[in-house]
């Protein structure tokens, strides 16, 4: 009885997978063939570089002031040891929040990738749907992704489609 139910399961979903049309996208591929993305990630890179500069200047800045009080701990009063703790401490904080500032969940580069890239994600996913919907597809995959697609057949790769409805020739 069990052998049957698994028989007539199987049966109903290879007609119903039938039914339905599938087709890839490689999304690294299509990104990586538009310019104006690749201009992004290097922008994105570039400041990305220069605030992380920033933030290693004040580290090291701290790291400094705490090598210089360790050297000259045993010379200081009480009051100069608070003094320059503090200042320490200051300086470590000020790393601290210029980093979260810079790189935290809702930090200037999270906002500059945003606005760069968002527009030409949303055009790209605009010519993936008016691919999709020209041709019937019901599911749409990003073979570049860690979905678990362990092969696509290049027949039903729409890629070059997809870039192509952008005006990029590959």
């Amino acid at each position: 009885m069990k052998k049957l139910f698994l028989l007539l399961i199987l049966c109903i979903s290879a007609v119903t997978m039938h039914a339905q049309k599938f087709a890839l996208v490689d999304m690294d591929y299509i990104f990586k063939n538009i310019p104006a993305y690749e201009r992004a990630n290097e922008q994105l890179n570039q400041v990305s570089k220069k605030w992380q500069a920033e933030v290693d200047a004040l580290t090291i800045e701290a790291q400094t002031l705490y090598k210089n009080y360790q050297n000259e701990v045993v010379f200081l009063s009480q009051e100069q040891k608070k003094t320059r703790q503090d200042a320490i401490m200051d300086k470590e904080r000020e790393a601290a929040e210029l980093k979260k500032k810079y790189f935290g969940p809702q930090g200037e580069l999270f906002k500059k990738r945003t606005a760069l890239m968002t527009p030409i994600q949303e055009e790209v996913y605009s010519a993936i749907k008016e691919v999709a919907d020209l041709r019937g597809y019901q599911l749409v995959l990003d073979r570049a992704s860690d979905a678990g697609i362990i092969f696509g057949s290049p027949k039903i790769d729409i890629s070059n489609e997809v870039l192509s409805k952008l005006g990029y020739s590959n």
